[in-house]
């Protein structure tokens, strides 16, 4: 039995599971989510926790990935997800205009970003962004595309990254060539 997927999920109070067809519905205070159930791979209730089974062994490769994807959903519904980015550059900015966020990244022209639905993003300091919502994997998708507006340059260490995110720094052609011009004799 795969080891992620045997372990039990607990359910806080406030949200509901319910088998819909081949996929769940996982329902909290943040909304509401549907994951799909893989064929083979079963739900048991047991008194406030969620147990998934699977019928054979052809199944081991969803059954974690299936138990992953439910325990996000249940987390994603009672706390949400978050993602934090930093804007790292003379000039560079963010403004947040309804319901989109205008980046200026050194680029001839600003860049209007539309925030989709189930993401929320707070702009702090027009240098700290923050993305939130319920599922887990729209949030990082939605912070990967906007540090892909201005990936991180490893020559000036300039554009969007996520907080924390260590970059490794790359001397310059100057500071290569130490000591000589390149001209032979």
């Amino acid at each position: 039995m795969s080891r992620i997927g045997r372990k039990i999920i607990a359910v806080p109070a406030g949200v509901t599971v319910q088998p819909d067809g081949s996929s769940l519905e996982v329902k909290g205070p943040k909304g509401t989510l549907r994951i799909p159930l893989p064929y083979g791979i079963q739900l048991e209730k047991q008194d406030g926790h969620l147990l998934l089974k699977r019928e054979t062994d052809q199944q081991a490769a969803l059954h974690g990935l299936a138990r992953s994807l439910l325990a996000n959903a249940v987390v994603g519904v009672t706390k949400g997800f978050e993602k934090h980015l930093d804007i790292v550059g003379i000039g560079y900015r963010a403004e947040s205009k309804g319901k989109s966020v205008t980046f200026t990244l050194g680029y001839s022209h600003p860049i209007d970003f539309p925030i989709p639905d189930g993401v929320a993003i707070s702009v702090e300091k027009q240098t700290h962004l923050v993305v939130s919502g319920a599922d887990k994997q729209v949030v990082g998708h939605v912070a990967a595309k906007i540090r892909g507006l201005r990936p991180p340059d490893p020559y000036k260490n300039k554009g969007i990254r996520y907080t924390g995110e260590r970059l490794k720094k790359k001397v310059g052609k100057a500071a290569g060539a130490a000591g000589g011009t390149g001209k032979a004799g």
